[in-house]
């Protein structure tokens, strides 16, 4: 465990957390916590996979063990007592498999699945984010797991230390358990045949009334040797934290236990010798925990200055025309040269902000447990790729918007056993999550192999409730307009899970907020596939800049799939609508003049084919004038926020221009009935 923040800042078990333990303290203990917790429901539900769990080998258990250790320790010190229970309950029963002390059974599995869904909602409670959880039925379940012995373990604040250890603590990890950077330092000090002391300080009233805290422990630690390993533990009454330090052959630590600190030379745990590793180009750790406001400031910095590099552009191609050829090129190739290096710097900002979806996917297979149990279905989940870096501020908006997605497929997607055997399927369900980077976008995909939306229906409950015409035709590309519309469900009653349709508005409003898009793909009988395409970063962005009426505007280049050239004579009129050419078929034509008022263009125009599948669809403007580079400003103000309209940018010469965003104008076109499905081709 890496020395974390809180250990420089909190001296003393924290009695009142909301008058003692200060914002960004908070705030690092939920982070972490939250890392621990990520990788504990990796680690049980691989642990539920398996066919035995009898047969689970040390090292998993060890590495739950050690997650629920931490964040016990964690709690202690900043006074999380409800955490600090529900992980030492967890900690207890694991302690007791690795022992042999009790099996590793289906229930435990079970109830360690529970404590890990009480642990955070009692992390969060903690964190000022609702009440804290009953844990009364979780030790409960865990006193009839346990032998009597251990059942009736008393707190972790108040057990006793092992006889063996002075210190009330363990020996720490073997070495093959450490990190592997602390593992090569302590390796290095060896080498180094460096004295490796085994230090415990035990913060008190009286010491901290002197001055004598944890800060001031680590820094007189730092000047006598190298803290290798740090980390908090449960002391009785409180809390103490133990160190790894080496230091030169002859350092002394005289006086110190007047302030505390006991220090004992450490012993290498009992076991194979396992041979040195390298120590050439060994150094210190650099993990750094940065706040993701730090990083939303640094973007936009970065996007400061690329509008300072338009400006210059701008500039250079006003004065360039006055300058000697060679000093001309000069200029060129500097120009060239900074926005090769702003965009090593964007991109490198961006990968700094990426985190892989897995952790958001592990959540969802929480989701499909539960929701599986609940109805009694037999679910398959199929993941495709967890190693998708995503924005971590966009993992954090679509956790409830999946959440949506996943719960609707399981619950009413995915037909009942009986009517997919009759229907000629398994009986067993399958889900599939799949996450890629295609074009410089993010896609999600949600997918079922359950009954379908029926469109009729849809349609049907549409007319019912005044949303469509009574006549009008069931219209698959209108379906996913239809079950975005709030309140519109196809069910007669809301139940535990969200009906289809329900909720639908939320998720299309996260995914439109984030600058992407959602798509429909539903096939009756066969089964039903949300599409999320999200942007990588939501500050700057590639654009394709066009004309439209004598205005310019932008339109995302990931949202645009084709610039086709329109002769007057390739459209089509049908119904009071036009259709155009494309790919051997026809798409629906919408004249962005006509939305914004404008006169259409004499002649040749340009068509931005934009969307998939049904939603396809053509949006006709003047002309196309380029690709920039540009800063996405989010219209915040109720009173400009228009359907259609994505944000604001600038292009270097100080004009704002409008960003469009092409699938709500598509939309709107639609519902105003100038736009009809695709007709094929698309």
């Amino acid at each position: 465990m890496w020395l974390h923040p809180l250990l420089v800042s909190v001296a003393a078990p924290v009695s009142n957390p909301s008058e003692k333990l200060n914002p960004d303290d908070l705030n690092d203990y939920v982070a972490e916590c939250d890392e621990h917790l990520a990788a504990a429901r990796r680690g049980l539900l691989d642990l539920e996979a398996a066919r035995d769990p009898t047969s689970i080998g040390r090292e998993p258990l060890a590495a739950l063990f050690r997650a629920f250790h931490t964040i016990k320790g964690l709690s202690g010190m900043v006074g999380a007592r409800a955490a600090e229970a529900v992980a030492h309950q967890l900690e207890t029963y694991l302690g007791a498999v690795r022992k042999g002390d009790v099996p590793l059974t289906e229930r435990g599995v079970d109830a360690l699945l529970e404590g890990v869904g009480l642990l955070e909602a009692a992390i969060a409670s903690f964190h000022g984010k609702g009440s804290p959880p009953d844990t009364g039925l979780l030790a409960t379940r865990f006193a009839a797991l346990l032998p009597t012995s251990l059942s009736q373990h008393r707190s972790p604040n108040v057990s006793s230390p092992p006889a063996s250890d002075p210190h009330g603590a363990t020996e720490p990890a073997p070495a093959a358990a450490l990190a592997p950077e602390r593992q090569g330092r302590l390796d290095a000090a060896l080498l180094r045949r460096d004295r490796v002391w085994r230090v415990i300080f035990t913060p008190t009233p009286e010491l901290a009334a002197r001055g004598v805290n944890v800060n001031g422990v680590r820094s007189r630690l730092q000047a006598v040797g190298e803290i290798i390993h740090a980390e908090p533990m449960p002391a009785p009454g409180g809390v103490r934290f133990r160190f790894l330090l080496a230091t030169p052959a002859d350092t002394a630590f005289d006086g110190w236990s007047e302030d505390g600190i006991e220090a004992v030379p450490y012993q290498a745990p009992a076991g194979p010798a396992a041979p040195p590793r390298p120590v050439a180009g060994i150094a210190p750790a650099n993990l750094v925990r940065v706040d993701l406001g730090r990083l939303d400031e640094l973007m936009r910095m970065v996007g400061e200055l690329v509008l300072s590099r338009a400006r210059l552009e701008s500039g250079l191609a006003r004065v360039a025309r006055h300058l000697p050829a060679r000093e001309r090129r000069e200029l060129e190739e500097t120009a060239q040269a900074i926005e090769r290096q702003l965009r090593d710097l964007r991109e490198g900002v961006m990968r700094v902000r990426m985190v892989p979806v897995r952790d958001l996917f592990a959540r969802m297979r929480h989701v499909v447990r539960d929701l599986t149990r609940e109805s009694g279905q037999e679910v398959e989940l199929v993941v495709t790729g967890e190693e998708t870096e995503i924005d971590k501020f966009i993992v954090e908006r679509m956790a409830d918007p999946f959440l949506h997605l996943v719960r609707n497929a399981v619950s009413h997607g995915l037909e009942p056993a009986s009517e997919r055997v009759a229907a000629g399927k398994p009986p067993k369900g399958r889900l599939s999550l799949r996450a890629a980077t295609a074009g410089g976008m993010i896609v999600l995909e949600v997918e079922d192999d359950g009954r379908g939306v029926n469109v009729e229906e849809v349609f049907a409950r549409a007319r019912e409730a005044g949303l469509v015409s009574p006549d009008a035709p069931a219209d698959p590309a209108g379906v996913l307009d239809l079950l975005c519309t709030p309140g519109f469900s196809t069910r007669e009653a809301a139940d535990l899970a969200s009906g289809r349709g329900v909720g639908m508005d939320v998720v299309r409003q996260a995914v439109e907020g984030l600058g992407g898009s959602l798509a429909l793909d539903s096939r009756p009988g066969v089964g039903t596939r949300f599409t999320a395409r999200l942007p990588l970063t939501l500050v700057v962005a590639d654009v394709l800049t066009i004309a439209i009426g004598g205005q310019t505007y932008a339109v995302p280049q990931t949202a645009v799939r084709e610039v086709l050239p329109v002769e007057p004579g390739q459209t089509t009129a049908l119904e009071n609508n036009e259709l155009v050419r494309y790919r051997g078929g026809v798409l629906p034509l919408v004249r962005l003049g006509d939305v914004f008022g404008a006169q259409r263009p004499v002649g040749v125009f340009v068509a931005l084919v934009t969307g998939e599948g049904t939603a396809a669809v053509a949006l006709a403007v003047d002309r196309a004038l380029g690709l920039r580079e540009v800063v996405v400003r989010a219209l915040a103000d109720p009173l400009v926020q228009v359907p259609g309209i994505g944000g604001a940018t600038e292009l270097g010469d100080g004009r704002p221009i409008l960003i469009l965003d092409p699938g709500a104008l598509a939309r709107l076109a639609r519902r105003r009935g100038s736009a009809p499905a695709a007709r094929s081709g698309g």
